[in-house]
């Protein structure tokens, strides 16, 4: 009998895991928020995925829970555990994941490198860090915000007012400072329940209105004591938290070469995309191997250099489909990926993912053929 999944979330997260899945021989099964999702194609159930007694309904007929976002409610997670299904990541580790504030406290306590940081709960408390922190700083929702949701640069408290007067009577939000950073990085492990992990080399994302735009991997310039580096603190977050599956933590470099924690997330992450055609073993199949703590792939690149373009808001005067043959036509190298969702302006509708010798060229063809989506 098959090995049985099930997947929380039906977005393109979900959507990417669908193909390794039915490779490794697994039965993968989606729970949906509404139908026509882009993980349609495995959705077996649909429903919200903060009801208990959907989840509840969706997990006994699984052998292991994951997850397409970090999204699903402590309580409904634990409930889950108490009832004895795997779930991976956990809880314990998707904690800090969901919370902005808990994660930049667990991750002072295990040691790591992160910009200067307070929970402040009043502009009293803000302005004391603007500060002591140059005049500017980042201002963050502790939970909830994705792709520059729920972040703000302010060099005033009224700038952030609104936040302010809608927080619980013990709400915070989480406030830090203003990196000059010299580029973004990131690093993804994947880690099995029993242990063992993997490393993927630590790549460089491209940022645009908060969005990631383009990635490179490995990271260009990156020497070997900054791939070291980042792998420790990578695979010190994995085992301190606890995580199973894949985990990406977003990275900023700075002048003097060193390293701060940005972000994390438990599970594939957009900085890992160019894995699925660049890598021994993609991010998705990783994923599914971890969460079911199968013998993990080699992370290794499969050519010197891989590029991933998002295609982000996609075409509107036809279909993203009718665009493939002309990208493809013009860059035969080039995979296309999709995610069957309706283009809006800066929404992720797909990616391109190219590899070769030689990375202007390779940069250049994937930025060539990613345009071919936009009108």
């Amino acid at each position: 009998m098959s090995l049985r999944v099930g997947i929380v979330g039906g977005g393109q997260l979900a959507r990417m895991m669908i193909a390794p899945a039915v490779e490794l021989g697994l039965d993968v099964r989606v729970l949906a928020e509404q139908p026509g999702m882009s993980a349609a194609l495995a959705a077996s159930a649909t429903g919200d995925y903060r009801d208990l007694d959907t989840v509840l309904a969706f997990a006994r007929d699984v052998d292991v829970v994951t997850f397409d976002h970090e999204h699903v409610p402590q309580e409904v997670l634990r409930a889950l555990v108490a009832e004895g299904v795997a779930v991976h990541p956990g809880p314990d580790a998707l904690f800090f994941a969901q919370d902005k504030l808990r994660m930049r406290a667990k991750l002072a306590e295990l040691g790591m490198p992160q910009p200067e940081w307070a929970a402040i709960s009043d502009a009293a408390g803000l302005q004391a860090f603007l500060d002591d922190n140059g005049g500017r700083a980042v201002v963050k929702t502790p939970r909830g915000g994705y792709d520059g949701k729920g972040v703000r640069v302010v060099s005033s408290p009224d700038e952030v007012a609104d936040w302010l007067d809608a927080l619980d009577p013990d709400g915070e939000l989480l406030v830090e400072e203003l990196v000059d950073f010299t580029r973004e990085l990131a690093q993804q492990v994947a880690r099995r329940p029993s242990g063992s992990w993997r490393a993927y080399p630590v790549v460089e994302t491209v940022q645009r209105d908060g969005v990631c735009a383009e990635v490179i991997a490995p990271a260009p310039r990156a020497g070997q004591r900054l791939a070291e580096v980042a792998q420790r603190i990578g695979v010190a977050i994995a085992e301190g938290l606890g995580v199973t599956g894949m985990l990406a933590v977003e990275l900023f470099e700075t002048a003097d070469d060193r390293l701060l924690v940005n972000e994390l997330a438990m599970r594939p992450h957009n900085s890992g995309h160019w894995s699925q055609d660049g890598a021994v073993t993609g991010q998705f199949e990783q994923h599914l191997r971890a969460v079911l703590d199968l013998p993990l792939g080699d992370p290794a690149p499969r050519a010197p250099w891989a590029v991933m373009i998002n295609i982000l808001g996609g075409p509107v005067s036809d279909p993203l489909a009718a665009r493939i043959p002309l990208a493809l036509e013009a860059h035969p190298g080039v995979k296309v990926h999709t995610y069957g969702k309706d283009p809006r302006p800066g929404r992720k509708v797909g990616h391109v993912t190219l590899t070769g010798d030689d990375l202007d060229t390779v940069v250049s063809d994937a930025r060539g053929a990613a345009a071919h989506f936009d009108d």
